[in-house]
């Protein structure tokens, strides 16, 4: 990484690293993070894991080595999560997290098929869902407060929720509106600007060129995300240093 360009520091699920075909390396120049950061010719550090939430992005935050070690160096912060948030989880999300940990390995798949086949038919009920709208905006302000007692000057951009067409979730979205009201109301109260990333996915999700799965993008999706992006962090830039002229 360049010791003399800023760094775009992404906090990110699987939509900022997943592709048509599946989960793709952290430096894979089609995905939006990197298009974002050759835009503006930067480098990036993407943190980001699959079904991350906004707790799971204050976690890394305030645990991971690699996060300390950009943020005297990033140009900007984006938070690309919150659309797992909105997912319904009938099933505890811990639950999910712990499959992996069950012995013997028999009894793991028989586990992990029971969860794949209650998953989708619970998931029709629209929720619960795996974080209530009210802890996603409290995890939010967290991480803003973090990164602002460290570096008021730095720029910030969350996320709307996603849109998706997934079987594994019931084709069932009934919590987003409900996140997309109450992240809205923390943006408009604390001066964060938003990328509605449904704006710029919906198109793609539901079509031929998205990721089977219904839930990850095409390289469409990624691109009109990075432009959405890059216009959303110039803009923050240049509020931030008429701020610090005044």
């Amino acid at each position: 990484m360049s010791s003399d360009r800023p760094v775009l520091l992404v906090l990110a699920d699987s939509l900022a690293y997943y592709g048509p075909e599946g989960g793709l390396p952290a430096d894979h120049p089609e995905i939006w993070p990197n298009l974002v950061a050759a835009e503006l010719g930067w480098d990036v550090e993407l943190v980001a894991r699959i079904g991350w939430t906004c707790r799971d992005a204050y976690w890394a935050l305030t645990q991971d080595p690699r996060v300390w070690a950009t943020v005297p160096r990033a140009g900007a912060v984006v938070l690309g999560v919150g659309g797992m948030d909105s997912l319904p989880s009938p099933l505890p999300t811990a639950m999910r997290e712990l499959i992996r940990y069950v012995r013997p390995p028999q009894l793991r798949r028989v586990v992990r098929g029971s969860y794949g086949w209650l998953q989708p038919r619970l998931s029709k009920l629209g929720r619960p869902v795996a974080l209530p709208p009210h802890l996603s905006v409290d995890y939010l302000e967290r991480t803003r407060k973090a990164m602002a007692f460290v570096r008021p000057d730095l720029p910030f951009v969350a996320t709307l929720p996603s849109v998706h067409d997934c079987e594994a979730y019931g084709r069932v979205h009934a919590g987003r509106a409900p996140a997309v009201r109450a992240v809205t109301a923390w943006a408009d109260s604390t001066g964060v600007p938003l990328v509605d990333l449904a704006e710029c996915v919906r198109d793609n999700i539901f079509s031929d060129d998205a990721n089977p799965d219904g839930i990850h993008w095409g390289w469409d999706a990624h691109r009109r995300v990075a432009d959405a992006m890059v216009a959303t962090i110039v803009g923050a830039r240049a509020d931030a240093l008429a701020d610090e002229a005044r």
